[in-house]
């Protein structure tokens, strides 16, 4: 099975030009069905895995993203390097509404309904977390934006809600107070379970509004949402052209995987004691 980049995100990023779609696949995985057919397609010899996070015409809220299955499924494909598209609110003055932004940290607001976890069920493993994005990934991705003509900034913290409403202006003021960069809805556990899969992940944040902190601004809404998505959505596409072409799909050893954030050093239940039904269940994740 060759490698493929995966690109999991809303469905308008796709249709860049040089783009071959060869097939919708269906896949069944341990953890449920992905949120769409994967979408297997070729750019320029590139092999390339789509997703649409949110299902085909948006049709699951955050909190219903089948997560674990869209990782097991494109881990099971060949995905090895995985960049995440989102929309998010800006925190602060400088991350302005159709801006990107590139990640290094998350601050987790989830409630904890969401399955953020291959493991349990007979085998426990805490792997580390500690740098939740591939930095080489990243850095990628930031230069990509860069030659797209984007307004980029480097770094910055994402918090991850639950949603699906939006903050409180409480709320919004507090994470603008500790210095966070934007918020969105989809990071975790999406990047917790790509670490546990060994996927090298990044993300792209289009910023689409100020949340509601902003006191000159109107508070953000859905219609404000997605005017800006799409004027965001044609530099996104030029950003993934540009990325696809400087990444290695072939590569098989990266730091945020490797070393202290091993999943060979992380699971602590005896051999003897794993359970057959989590060992069968965790054979692609485990996979290097």
């Amino acid at each position: 099975m060759k490698n493929r980049i995966g690109v999991i995100g809303g469905s308008g990023v796709y249709s860049f030009e040089g783009v071959r779609i060869e097939q919708q696949l269906n896949i069944e995985t341990p953890f449920g069905k992905p949120s769409a057919p994967l979408i297997l397609a070729d750019y320029k010899d590139i092999p390339l895995v789509f997703l649409p996070r949110h299902g085909e015409g948006h049709t699951l809220s955050p909190s219903e993203v089948p997560y674990a299955a869209n990782i097991y499924a494109l881990k099971n494909i060949g995905v090895r390097q995985l960049i995440s598209i989102s929309a998010v609110g800006s925190l602060q003055q400088v991350y302005q509404p159709r801006h990107f932004v590139i990640p290094d940290q998350i601050y987790d607001r989830t409630k904890g309904i969401r399955r953020s976890t291959y493991f349990g069920g007979g085998m426990v493993a805490h792997i580390g977390f500690g740098d939740p994005f591939c930095e080489e990934l990243s850095g990628i991705l930031y230069k990509a934006a860069e030659e797209a003509d984007a307004k980029v900034h480097k770094g910055g913290t994402i918090v991850c809600m639950e949603g699906p409403a939006f903050s409180t202006r409480a709320e919004s003021r507090v994470y603008r107070s500790q210095g966070h960069a934007v918020i969105g809805m989809t990071a975790i556990p999406e990047a917790k379970l790509a670490r546990e899969a060994g996927i090298c992940y990044a993300t792209l944040c289009m910023i689409t509004d100020y949340d509601v902190w902003h006191e000159t601004e109107e508070d953000v809404t859905v219609e404000a949402v997605m005017a800006n998505v799409r004027v965001n959505t044609v530099r996104a596409r030029k950003t993934i052209e540009n990325a696809l072409q400087a990444i290695d799909p072939g590569k098989t050893d990266c730091s945020c995987y490797g070393g202290k954030n091993a999943i060979e050093g992380s699971i602590i239940t005896a051999p003897e004691h794993r359970g057959y039904l989590s060992k069968e269940h965790l054979k692609v994740i485990l996979e290097r």
